[in-house]
């Protein structure tokens, strides 16, 4: 393996089983999600299960970020995501910022 290199970062395709586990809802979710937003698109092997890149998982959790964090709607999440297609890509880097910091707060919690 590269050096400092994850195995997460060598690995171009993701199940949807590992895709619902590291966001944290079921698969059916996703499955939902796909259908209702029109660019979720991931790739399909030869038997038709899905396989996600990091694209796909970024597009994902902007939209569990939007409809859980921020409380949008299906349709409101629609209108917000396409007003940031029209602004600036920064802002996914800034929200991906946010979260890393928000794992790391949470890791300092006690448990219990």
């Amino acid at each position: 393996m590269a050096k400092g290199k994850k195995d997460d970062d060598l690995k171009l395709y993701y199940s949807i089983g590992e895709v619902a586990e590291r966001l944290g809802v079921n698969a059916s979710q996703l499955r939902f999600w796909e259908n209702e937003f029109a660019h979720i698109k991931p790739n399909k092997n030869s038997r038709g299960e899905r396989r996600f890149t990091k694209d796909n998982i970024r597009q994902l959790e902007e939209i569990e970020y939007l409809l859980k964090e921020r409380g949008f709607t299906i349709e409101g999440a629609r209108k917000e995501i396409a007003a940031e297609k029209k602004g600036t890509p920064e802002k996914q880097e800034v929200v991906d910022r946010l979260r890393e910091v928000k794992a790391r707060l949470s890791g300092l919690l006690p448990k219990g």
